[in-house]
């Protein structure tokens, strides 16, 4: 199954074929160079690469490893068990560090409860130093607790303006190799379109993209699915407190990244809302973002949040 997903088959295996700013790029080099790799927490957005980096480090300074999700293995049997069993035995392959032989990647470790599992962690790092690593990914750094940014560096995944241009041109060469390795025809304009609108999450554009290339074609017929979301439509609606009308587009909308859509909603605010509103607006859109991060249904969240827009906000 992983074979059949684009996004493990064409998993970059080195950190030079990661698509990241140089200077990140170079941090993650210089480990490997040194054979030297601290307990790390690397932080960003979805998508971005950090378990591709995570595992690529492990591959290339020849360390065993284990991934284990935190949005699923995070009770506090795992720590004591599956965790435990796998740091406390020795390495068969003490590849190019003269430290230690095995890392345990924490991948999406922001899930890992705050209260019970997180504090464990501490000294289990510390228990184990002599012989094992950690690597955790996250989305939200500020979720994983102060202790554990202490034992560890922080490692962010941001993307300047100055590279977002070269960073996307990188990828979308890639794209192309990957369309034409699986025989997959396609035209410049959709792939670049789709490669701007989810930068910098390489997951989804490679998601998307496998998912419209059943038929071995991607034309621009892909292009009304992954075009920008139409505000003017939804301010009508909110306007005339048409909740009907709001929850269709909704619908329509939600295969969206949900920041991308919060966004654009606030990026409205000042051309289509009474001034008196945008401070109430403001800060219930940031909310309701928040939530986003965990909500179960993504539909009901929004809905809410444009239903307290359309109740508490005036619009011209």
């Amino acid at each position: 199954m992983d074979n059949f997903l684009w996004v493990e088959k064409y998993r970059p295996k080195t950190i030079q074929d990661c698509i990241l700013p140089d200077n990140i790029k170079e941090t993650f080099q210089e480990f490997i160079d040194t054979g030297s790799l601290p307990n790390l927490i690397l932080a960003g957005g979805p998508g971005v690469g950090k378990t591709t980096v995570a595992r690529a480090l492990c591959e290339e300074m020849k360390m065993d490893y284990i991934v284990i999700n935190g949005s699923e293995d995070n009770g506090i049997d795992v720590l004591r068990t599956k965790m435990r069993n796998y740091a406390s035995t020795v390495s068969f392959d003490e590849g190019n560090s003269k430290e230690f032989g095995k890392v345990i990647i924490l991948d999406e470790a922001d899930y890992l409860h705050p209260q019970y599992m997180q504090p464990a962690l501490r000294g289990f790092i510390e228990e184990f130093s002599a012989n094992c690593r950690f690597i955790m990914t996250c989305n939200f750094k500020n979720r994983i607790i102060e202790p554990l940014h202490s034992r560890c560096s922080t490692v962010e995944f941001k993307i300047g303006k100055k590279d977002k241009k070269p960073l996307a041109g990188q990828f979308w060469k890639r794209v192309k190799t990957i369309l034409d390795t699986e025989g997959v025809k396609s035209t410049d304009k959709v792939t670049q379109q789709v490669v701007v609108k989810y930068f910098p999450d390489w997951r989804r554009v490679l998601n998307e993209l496998q998912r419209y290339s059943v038929g071995g074609v991607i034309d621009e017929g892909m292009l009304s699915n992954v075009g920008e979301a139409n505000i003017n439509n939804l301010v009508s609606a909110l306007r005339e407190k048409n909740f009907t009308e709001i929850r269709g587009w909704v619908a329509q909308n939600l295969d969206n990244d949900p920041t991308t859509l919060y966004r654009k909603i606030y990026d409205g605010l000042y051309t289509n809302m009474e001034s008196g509103s945008i401070a109430q607006a403001v800060i219930t859109i940031a909310d309701y973002s928040y939530k986003s991060a965990f909500v179960a249904d993504q539909e009901i969240n929004l809905v809410a949040c444009l239903t307290e827009l359309m109740v508490d906000c005036e619009w011209k």
